[in-house]
């Protein structure tokens, strides 16, 4: 194998500028044996560089860690991305990687895969802080940032083990801020069933064989009482449906964990399915996805509901109404105190049982131990002697029990 190191100049360059003016390169087989060339400048500029370049290729070579510089596009990396990787992904998760990826040239100009390095990647973030949000008069939150940081980090190892990244650079997590997750609590739960569900207009179909509140009661106790989320719901078939075992199956290709399972349901459920008659999708919107949303909203508004929204932003009507994936957050925080961990798990479907622990609300376990909590000796007292003795009588009938 080769291992020798040169300096030269192009024949073309010294004729066209004159040897003063024409650059060094420097020239060297890497340890697979393919040729490589660099330009280190010109004049003796160059030239000290490129006595540089030699000493520090040869040590590479004769040590064995010589890792060549990759010439890919940072545009040809992310077409063959997009083909190799992301053509398998749900639509939503591929175009939120592509907004990701467009986002991060736009930030940093990035012309070839090679140079990305821990510095770039903090500018980005940096600049990324800055964006415009979703709202009027916001900002990126951390959320959005950190989910484009997941996926910048997915792409570039994907370049490091095709080898046109040499290392892997770091990738610095964002801090978010730790909020209550927001979720239908049961009062509201009955505000939603009996009064919103009743405003509903749609779906109306002309041949339909139920009330449009049929419709949004059944997918309400569904989603409360299973913790399925909106995609599976919609696309929940009448073969996947054992209503006399009291069982319901989520296909792989509609849920997000791309498997199949089998759950429980409570027998209300069934009866509230039963209503829709024997439609082959008894839970599908027949219009526009976003009309569904819209109508959600509406009735809702409609019924009362006026949700506090802490976030510093322009507010908008989204903001004091529930989503659809708080009755999946509900489901996991109303059933966490009487289920195990593990059976949780396995109803909510998640991979790991740290997402299963963020939608746990540990309040309920909390406030049980502040019985336990120690209290100072004279707090105790205080507070004992601030309590009324049992069977105790008012001063007045005291006294009248003293009289002879």
């Amino acid at each position: 194998m080769n291992k020798r190191v040169w300096i030269f100049k192009v024949r073309k360059d010294v004729l066209a500028r004159g040897d003063d003016q024409a650059s060094w390169y420097v020239g060297w087989y890497d340890l697979q044996g393919r040729r490589h060339s660099e330009s280190c400048g010109a004049g003796s500029a160059g030239k000290n560089k490129a006595d540089k370049r030699v000493r520090r290729l040869q040590s590479e070579l004769d040590m064995g860690v010589h890792l060549p510089r990759s010439k890919v596009l940072w545009t040809d990396f992310v077409a063959q991305f997009e083909t190799e990787v992301l053509s398998g992904l749900e639509p939503t998760t591929r175009l939120a990687y592509q907004s990701s990826l467009e986002t991060f040239a736009r930030h940093t100009g990035v012309n070839r895969v090679e140079p990305i390095d821990t510095r770039m990647i903090d500018a980005f973030i940096a600049r990324r802080r800055r964006d415009p949000g979703r709202k009027p008069g916001s900002t990126v939150s951390p959320a959005t940032l950190a989910k484009d940081l997941r996926m910048i980090k997915a792409a570039l190892t994907r370049a490091v083990d095709w080898g046109y990244l040499p290392t892997m650079p770091k990738v610095r997590s964002v801090r978010q801020p730790e909020k209550i997750p927001r979720f239908v609590t049961e009062a509201d739960f009955g505000v939603l069933y009996t009064t919103a569900c009743a405003l509903a207009k749609q779906p109306s179909l002309p041949d339909q064989p139920y009330a449009a509140a049929d419709w949004w009661q059944a997918l309400i106790v569904t989603a409360f009482m299973t913790g399925l989320r909106i995609k599976e719901l919609l696309q929940l078939r009448r073969e996947d449906l054992d209503l006399e075992a009291g069982t319901i199956i989520t296909r792989a290709e509609d849920n997000k964990g791309k498997r199949d399972a089998q759950l429980p349901i409570h027998p209300i459920v069934v009866e509230h399915l039963k209503k829709l008659g024997g439609a082959d999708k008894p839970l599908h919107w027949p219009r526009h996805p976003r009309s569904l949303w819209a109508e959600w909203g509406r009735i809702q508004r409609a019924a009362g509901i006026h949700l506090h929204c802490s976030a510093d932003h322009q507010h908008t009507p989204a903001c004091h109404v529930y989503g659809f994936h708080d009755f999946r957050r509900a489901f996991a925080t109303h059933n966490a105190p009487n289920l195990n961990p593990e059976t949780l798990q396995r109803l909510m479907r998640h991979r790991s049982f740290t997402t299963t622990m963020g939608y746990i609300n540990l309040s309920s376990q909390m406030n049980q131990a502040s019985d336990s909590f120690l209290v100072p000796e004279i707090l105790r007292s205080q507070s004992a002697a601030a309590k009324p003795k049992p069977n105790a009588g008012t001063p007045q009938k005291e006294a009248k029990k003293k009289r002879p």
